[in-house]
């Protein structure tokens, strides 16, 4: 019995500092190579674009106060799962389960990996199919690491966000060292409702993983005092490298060049230092890549962890002792983003479509936890919060606006991969009766 409790329960082990770095890593990603060219394509100033890019980082603040008193008061590997299951439901729960595993996090990891074959293939071409190979190589590689243990898949991360942030902290300094020069009149933009609101979808997307913190709730040391500290200073610190690097990027090719450039750093480097130096733009993004998959494989598992023990099944819920790590949870987790890597070889959709494919389901989910914090705190008035969301009430009414109009701009303003994404959504019913079903006969918490 003593061995079957050592080999299911987490072991704490994460500190601030790796808390911060595991956020990072998993936020600034290959976004901030992409969006930039895409926001500035639909605002009308460069005042505009760079107050779109703090107003980003004010959502994402909001954010993560609202899930930093749901994280400290609810510890648990489930996450955003166990804030559903307890505020509305099981059924939901399930539901945002489905939606994880289809279309939110095996999606993004795969997609993800494919932006790394395509620069990894850049650097050492290995034929027709390379970036597809690079893409499994790198997520099999990922998958390795956090299977041999937690320590060393966040030691992983440790080394990736660091190195991530001075590389990105070395093309700041190229382009505010070299550039300057393009600063022509800016054309007239489209600056309507419209424009402006597909404009915070990239902007958020880029800012999207910060919510990945919930699931390091059971691994952090000291959660009731650390959890709000991570998503604060994570916070913090994203929002000043994402502000810091769009300035430079005007800096060094003005607003009218930026939405042009399909290639935004690699156009920064190329005004600085000539093209030989283009390579140190693809090793970068290719470490945002690893970045974002190593975390990723990190904190997606421990949802199928917290499935597994709600649907009581065995080899889904059993934690590893010597790895401290949900060991089968990361297998199944990673085997279905791997079926995503092939299929998408054969058939790929670029990264617009990746968005609109994953922001309407992910921001649906996102309001809903807004709404589960207000929940509980009426459901569960007794419960002991370590930290309280300030200005409560509005705090997370504002979250549940911010949450709402994004989801309404990734209908309304995005194409046809947004209804793909509802339409997978919709698949998951079926799946949710069957798992009550396979819950009936489970004890409740």
């Amino acid at each position: 019995m003593s061995m079957q409790a050592k080999t299911t329960t987490p072991r704490a082990s994460l500190s601030v500092t790796d808390g911060v770095l595991m956020m990072a890593g998993i936020i600034i990603g290959v976004g901030i190579f992409k969006s930039p060219q895409l926001v500035a394509m639909n605002v009308g100033s460069e005042t505009a674009f760079i107050a779109a890019w703090v107003a980003g980082g004010f959502a994402t603040l909001v954010g993560a106060l609202v899930y930093g008193e749901l994280a400290a008061a609810y510890t648990s590997t489930g996450g955003e799962y166990r804030f559903l299951s307890r505020a509305l439901g099981q059924p939901v729960a399930l539901l945002f389960a489905w939606a994880r595993t289809t279309v939110i996090q095996t999606g993004a990891i795969a997609a993800v990996a494919f932006v790394l074959g395509d620069y990894a293939q850049a650097l050492f071409p290995l034929g027709q199919h390379g970036p597809s190979i690079y893409a499994a190589m790198a997520l099999g590689l990922l998958t390795a690491v956090n299977i041999y243990g937690t320590y060393e898949s966040k030691t992983a991360q440790n080394v990736f966000s660091l190195t991530l942030i001075a590389g990105l902290m070395v093309i700041v300094v190229i382009a505010f060292s070299f550039g300057g020069g393009a600063t022509g009149p800016v054309a007239a933009s489209s600056s309507n409702a419209g424009a402006i609101g597909l404009a915070m979808v990239f902007v958020l997307l880029t800012y999207g993983g910060w919510n990945e913190a919930a699931y390091l709730s059971a691994d952090v040391k000291n959660v009731r005092r650390d959890m709000i500290r991570i998503l604060i200073i994570g916070t913090a610190v994203v929002t000043a490298i994402y502000v810091l690097v769009n300035v430079a990027f005007l800096h060094a090719l003005g607003l009218e060049s930026m939405r042009q450039s399909s290639t935004i750093a690699a156009d920064v480097i190329r005004a600085g230092v000539g093209d030989s130096a283009a390579a140190v733009v693809s090793a970068v993004v290719c470490l945002a890549a690893l970045s974002t998959i190593n975390a990723s494989i990190f904190t997606g598992a421990r949802l199928y962890h917290a499935l597994g023990d709600d649907l009581n099944l065995s080899r889904l819920q059993a934690w590893n002792d010597k790895g401290n790590n949900p060991r089968n949870a990361i297998l199944m987790q990673s085997g279905i983003a791997m079926t995503l890597v092939i299929v998408g070889s054969m058939t790929r959709d670029g990264f617009t479509a990746m968005v609109e494919y994953t922001a309407p389901v992910f921001w649906g989910f996102l309001l809903l936890i807004g709404v589960s914090l207000m929940v509980l705190r009426q459901k569960d008035p007794d419960r002991e919060r370590p930290f309280r969301v300030p200005l409560y009430p509005v705090t997370p009414i504002l979250f549940c606006v911010i949450c709402g109009y994004l989801m309404y701009s990734s209908l309304v303003y995005t194409g046809a991969g947004a209804l793909v994404g509802v339409g997978v959504l919709l698949l998951g019913v079926p799946f949710v009766a069957l798992a009550r079903r396979q819950r009936m006969a489970v004890p409740a918490e």
